[in-house]
């Protein structure tokens, strides 16, 4: 059994903090929150296609209809863990069921499988439903034993499972005394039998679904400040492996980061948005201290999931900026024949918050730049006056010389090897 990404990278930085390593995650547990849209748009399917389904004609159209059904959710989940980009695939206890206990998935893979451990009512996005404005409450349909084993009785003095052993669990702060009070006794709750059942487990922490009477501006250290609280009372075996939050920016990431170098902070995706506004984030959180990102309807809305997968990797691992990861993600969608949901020029903008008032900043730069590297996980810009339009510098032995790669070069390099692979 080849040893899981998960595990090593984190066994890195638990020697080393700096460690150049980043977690990404794909949360593919969207049918504990929407319900038949969990599965997502039906404008990419695996590559074993559509699966059968009925849908009377003189009612209505698969088309119309729009979503994929959970047969075709679990084909594109599978041929995700065989691409083996990802560390962690998050998903649902009954979906992990199928795809872990009964099907081994993940036995000869480096990815992990994960589970999400609870879901409290700010997640209950159904159609119609009004539990979304409506001050969040814990709640757990899934047990531990079910992750584990499949069964509410596991052999806990094994090491390992036939389950997933890993498990999110995500709690939501109010500035409501009773009900923060309820969301951390039934954290405590899980806490405490997630340790005596050897279950590992990260921690997601989202911002009020409700008014708080906290200024966004001020989210951040509102949600920093609950969350070392919380953990302090908490030993290190009960402790999550990392945390997954919203990015409030750069000044809150990386005061969070630097408060306690043994504590893993990571990001998570939200809203789908644009392709830009995802690489940007993951750049951008990765710039400023987050060693981990979990997308879920970032990548479950993509175009091309695993193109688009490639790409977040390319960009942690500083091989291609996020404006140029955007262009090629386009030119593979160009060469794949899908018609991408927005237009070039409209990918190319940023509409989250956050990100935009960071890229006006970036605006004032010079125009003319034409290459860029990263050092430290710093941008250091300087114009060497290559011609974009020529091909890529090469070694004498006809590799890619990536030392002498302008940005722009090294986003034609990408863009190429990625296209030729899903050609």
């Amino acid at each position: 059994m080849p040893t899981k990404s998960l595990d090593e990278k984190l066994a890195r930085l638990k020697v080393d903090k700096n460690a150049k390593v980043f977690i990404i995650a794909d949360a593919k547990d969207a049918d504990m929150a929407y319900g038949i849209r969990a599965p997502g748009p039906r404008y990419f399917l695996s590559s074993s296609g559509a699966r059968p389904a009925q849908f009377s004609p003189e009612v209505w159209t698969r088309n119309e209809f729009g979503y994929r059904n959970i047969p075709e959710f679990l084909d594109i989940i599978r041929e995700i863990v065989k691409q083996g980009i990802v560390d962690i695939m998050l998903m649902s206890a009954s979906v992990n069921e199928q795809l872990t206990i009964k099907e081994g998935l993940f036995k000869d893979s480096t990815v992990t499988p994960a589970a999400r451990a609870n879901d409290a009512t700010d997640i209950w996005a159904v159609r119609h439903g009004s539990y979304l404005k409506q001050p969040a409450q814990p709640f757990r349909s899934a047990s531990i034993g079910h992750i584990q084993c499949g069964k509410i009785e596991c052999d806990w003095s094994k090491d390992e499972f036939p389950g997933a052993n890993l498990g999110l669990y995500s709690i939501t702060f109010l500035n409501d005394l009773d009900r923060d009070r309820q969301t951390l006794l039934a954290f405590k709750e899980f806490r405490e039998e997630a340790e005596r059942k050897r279950f590992k487990y990260f921690l997601e922490v989202f911002d009020p679904n409700v008014p708080s009477g906290v200024p966004n501006e001020k989210l951040g250290e509102f949600i920093n400040d609950n969350i070392v609280r919380s953990l302090a009372g908490v030993a290190e075996a009960g402790r999550p492996l990392f945390l997954k939050i919203v990015y409030h920016g750069p000044r809150f990431l990386e005061e969070l980061v630097q408060y306690d170098p043994n504590l893993i902070v990571g990001i998570l995706g939200g809203s789908a948005g644009t392709t830009h506004d995802a690489f940007k984030l993951i750049y951008d959180a990765q710039k400023y201290g987050a060693r981990v990102a979990l997308y879920g309807r970032k990548i479950n809305h993509a175009e091309h999931q695993l193109a688009f997968i490639e790409l977040l990797r390319l960009i942690v691992e500083g091989r291609i900026l996020p404006i140029e990861a955007v262009k090629a993600y386009h030119a593979i969608l160009e060469k794949s024949g899908i018609k991408p949901r927005l237009p070039l020029e409209k990918d190319l903008e940023l509409t989250d918050p956050t990100l935009k008032a960071d890229f006006i900043k970036a605006s004032a730069r010079p125009k003319n730049v034409l290459n860029v590297t990263r050092n430290k996980n710093k941008e250091h810009v300087k114009n060497d006056g290559a011609d974009q339009s020529q091909p890529w510098p090469v070694k004498p032995d006809g590799s890619p010389d990536f030392e002498k790669m302008t940005s722009a070069q090294r986003a034609v390099y990408y863009t190429s090897r990625i296209k030729n692979k899903f050609d």
